[in-house]
């Protein structure tokens, strides 16, 4: 193998170990996205539940001039 043909190979592998590495951190990235997600939808519901108990027409009237 002529050394033009090994430095081009060892470019390659270099560009590829780099592109692996940013692969991984977009999963990353994804993935504490979709946790982040899960955390809003659960607090969202908690929210929800909480209101339910009230009983018809509370904060029908609120006046927020200032």
């Amino acid at each position: 193998m002529d050394p033009a043909s090994l430095a081009a190979a060892f470019i390659a592998a270099g560009a590829g170990q780099f592109q692996l590495g940013i692969a991984g951190k977009m999963l990353s990235m994804n993935l504490d996205a979709g946790r982040s997600a899960v955390k809003l939808i659960d607090a969202a519901q908690q929210s929800i539940a909480s209101l339910a108990n009230l009983s018809a027409g509370i904060g029908t009237n609120v006046n927020v001039t200032a």
